[in-house]
């Protein structure tokens, strides 16, 4: 019989996307989080510089939240969504559905992006079969893109380490167009890079090289977090969608990260002014409270495979047990009322260029190589040590955290995406914060 672990003993959890063995030598513990801060195991407040993992958009532990979460859980602790339903489940949906592109009303409830994402791509699958057109398979990601870590969204993602341990299984019948992330031409571009949109005419070369009629969806994130902030240039994804109508074939936006106010608006999608047919959403859904993700699906997309079924038949094979959880649902619920209450999202556009003046200043800071932005996002890029890439970012990040500010790194590329509750200085505080770091690192 094995004693009984304790906060001492870290070995029994294996973490995700984790150095494991570097972080137990020197672990990094919160404890308890309210507002725009989390608070570590040796009591000191962390100011949160990137909403939790991207998602904790309404800011921690909102009263309203927990309190529908506690009510939920109280009341309907589990409902199967497998022939039979709950009022929350209905109720969510119709929430999301409110901020939705027109017509991206029908809302397919996932547990994670991760999920989100293979399901947006079933959804294409399913949605030409019952158009009479299976034979289009093909599906096409992005150099660089992350999608998730299912199988699905690894084969169509774009990162090499997340790709190479399952190179063997991963989904055939993939493509992928080149990146965007140019910094001769876009380094240090503020909002929208101005070069690049020719880059979506790749997707003609694909199309040509493929033939339109086996292709059955493109996916692409319009600004992709995890891969270090890069942003769609202009014009860059009206051409996609474009090129994508004119060839029959479904555009769909992860918008696991821009999803909710990111951008200072609903959706990435209406930051952009263009409308896929699918997008993924997660996180910022409902304040990361409980796991919870989901696809918005055209109307045009939904019917076609609804109505291709048999009277009486299950129309689409696919789902989760934990689909549109009573207190996921709750908390979306509670999280998207708390959104219009206090008009996040319009006070995220207001911060915008505050948090653009802020993040820019660091231009001239040491090490720094490139600084980009859109809405509250912001990615530092730094110069690699030499035979040692991403090791100046991880130093960096454990530095700020020593000083009371929590940043993300990916590579060597610094990621801020604050609460939208944010204060300018509190923005202020984060970028000071990286430029003395930066002053002292080698």
């Amino acid at each position: 019989m094995t004693s009984r672990p304790t906060i001492e003993d870290l070995s029994n959890f294996w973490m995700p996307f984790t150095a494991n063995r570097q972080f137990k030598a020197a672990p990094r513990l919160l404890v308890s989080a309210r507002g725009m801060y989390y608070r570590a195991s040796d009591g000191r407040e962390v100011l949160d510089g990137c909403a939790g993992l991207w998602c904790v958009n309404a800011g921690h532990c909102r009263d309203e939240i927990v309190a529908a979460v506690k009510n939920a859980a109280e009341s309907l602790d589990f409902a199967p969504t497998f022939q039979m339903g709950h009022p929350l489940a209905f109720e969510a949906a119709a929430k999301v559905a409110e901020i939705m592109p027109e017509g991206l009303d029908r809302i397919f409830f996932t547990n994670s992006g991760s999920e989100a994402v293979d399901t947006a791509l079933k959804i294409a699958l399913a949605y030409h079969r019952a158009r009479g057109e299976g034979q289009r398979t093909r599906l096409i990601g992005r150099e660089r893109g992350y999608h998730g870590v299912g199988f699905g969204g690894i084969s169509v993602g774009g990162i090499s380490s997340n790709r190479k341990t399952f190179s063997g299984a991963l989904l055939g019948n993939v493509d992928h167009l080149p990146h965007t992330h140019n910094l001769e031409h876009n380094a240090f571009s503020k909002g929208e890079p101005a070069w690049g949109a020719h880059l979506a005419d790749e997707l003609e070369r694909l199309v040509t090289l493929h033939d339109p009629s086996t292709i059955a969806a493109v996916i692409v994130e319009p600004v992709a977090g995890s891969t270090g902030v890069l942003i769609s240039p202009q014009g860059y994804l009206k051409r996609l969608r474009e090129i994508c109508t004119k060839y029959g074939i479904l555009l769909i936006f992860d918008e696991v990260i821009t999803g909710f106010g990111r951008l200072g608006r609903a959706t990435a999608s209406e930051y952009f002014g263009v409308t896929p047919d699918l997008i993924t959403l997660a996180k910022a859904m409902n304040n990361a409270a409980i796991p919870m993700g989901g696809v918005a699906a055209s109307r045009a997309v939904h019917d076609a495979i609804v109505q291709s079924g048999m009277p009486g038949a299950i129309e689409l094979f696919h789902g989760y047990t934990y689909s549109a959880h009573p207190a996921a649902s709750a908390a979306a619920i509670a999280t998207l009322d708390l959104y219009r209450r206090e008009d996040l999202f319009a006070r995220a556009a207001r911060l915008a260029p505050a948090f653009e003046r802020a993040a820019h200043a660091l231009a001239d800071a040491p090490h720094v190589k490139d600084v980009r932005n859109l809405g509250l996002v912001a990615g530092i890029e730094l110069e690699s040590r030499e035979g040692a890439p991403g090791a100046r970012a991880y130093e960096v990040f454990v530095k700020c955290f020593e000083a009371g500010v929590l940043i993300r790194f990916t590579g060597d590329i610094l990621a801020f995406s604050p609460p939208l509750i944010v204060e300018e200085e509190q923005i202020a505080r984060m970028f000071d914060t990286v430029r003395e770091v930066l002053s002292a690192v080698r």
